[in-house]
């Protein structure tokens, strides 16, 4: 669904008085009875019902605002990640010869594995290091490759021996970072059990298992399916499924779909069908009924985890007087039965 606020046309700190108002001026121009002409004016009206139901409940407002706060973070953290990344491509590190993962890590932290002085340590080395005569040493070319058995150690075992510092050397239960990510399915993917894929850090392809339970927020935990270091565990995968946004709003384990009616059903009742996730249902919409009042339709939403189901729940749109009017009651039944008054 597109910003509810530019939906509605107003600003992210409109007061309810002011989203109410937008709604109702937007959905009587909008509205399938006052465009005929207009295919996508269902579309339209349905989309403005979904901002309107959105912004008017606060707890459904504060949780996009947060979810729009924590996406921007996100987008800002990734744009920077990816500015590290080209600096540090375009300017690469000094190659430092016979130099391992942990010496490395020892001259980055000023101590060895043992808690001993890096700087005594290099000095030690230096004492018992062969001398050579400068006027018979060969020199060496200098080339773009190290020599075999040289060179800077690999990326994986740099962060396996900083991870490792970090902890205290507590190799044997050392583990590797989770792998964090967000997996978008649609309802009809976690009704019909779609495992949907993710790439891993190391490359591989991971399948989500979706089914019973499944619904939008929850995370999973997939032991092992993480990144990846030399001597470390194997961190795990932590999977958030998100649901995108469809005819369906889910509510827990609840599915809620828009029921556009007419204003003379709306007002003499009618019969008519909900269409859920599965097929469609027969509903009867009693009189008098305004927007917002809803229809709920038992064990047709998604399925939990002991294998029961929630509700498809058909919420009424349309837009009436506050309270019910007698000339409008009958104008309606004169349109009904073909009578003109």
């Amino acid at each position: 669904m597109r910003d509810p606020y530019s939906v509605l046309g107003v600003k992210r700190s409109a007061g309810q008085d002011e989203i109410k108002a937008a709604w109702r001026s937007l959905a009587k121009a909008v509205h399938p009875d006052q465009n005929h002409d207009d295919p996508n004016a269902t579309v339209r009206f349905t989309e403005a019902g979904r901002a309107y139901d959105l912004l008017r409940d606060p707890d459904k407002r504060s949780r996009y605002d947060r979810q729009q706060r924590e996406a921007e973070l996100r987008r800002m953290e990734q744009m920077r990640r990816q500015q590290a990344e080209r600096k540090v491509k375009s300017d690469p590190p000094p190659r430092m010869a016979d130099e391992g993962a942990e010496d490395m890590i020892a001259r980055i932290f000023g101590v060895d594995s043992r808690g001993q002085p890096a700087e005594a340590k290099a000095q030690a080395q230096a004492a018992t290091a062969p001398t050579q005569d400068a006027r018979t040493a060969a020199v060496e070319p200098e080339t773009g490759d190290a020599a075999p058995g040289r060179g800077v150690a690999p990326a994986s075992a740099i962060i396996s021996a900083i991870i490792r510092r970090i902890r205290g050397g507590r190799s044997k239960a050392d583990k590797a970072p989770d792998f964090f990510a967000d997996v978008t399915v649609s309802v009809e993917d976690i009704l019909n059990r779609v495992r949907p894929t993710l790439e891993t850090p190391d490359g591989q392809t991971l399948r989500v298992p979706i089914g019973a339970g499944t619904t939008d927020g929850q995370v999973m935990r997939l032991k092992e399916a993480g990144y990846r270091f030399e001597n470390l565990k194997k961190g795990d995968a932590v999977v958030t499924v998100r649901v995108a946004p469809g005819r369906f709003r889910v509510d827990g384990f609840d599915l809620k779909v828009d029921l556009p009616v007419t204003i003379e059903n709306a007002v003499l009742g009618c019969e008519t069908t909900v269409e859920g996730p599965l097929g469609s249902f027969p509903v009867t919409v009693p009189a008098w009924s305004g927007s917002d009042q809803k229809i709920r339709i038992a064990g047709e939403g998604l399925v939990m985890e002991n294998g029961e189901r929630g509700d498809l729940i058909a919420e009424i749109r349309l837009l009436l007087w506050e309270k019910p009017d007698a000339k409008m009651i009958d104008l309606m039944r004169s349109l009904r039965g073909g009578l003109y008054l």
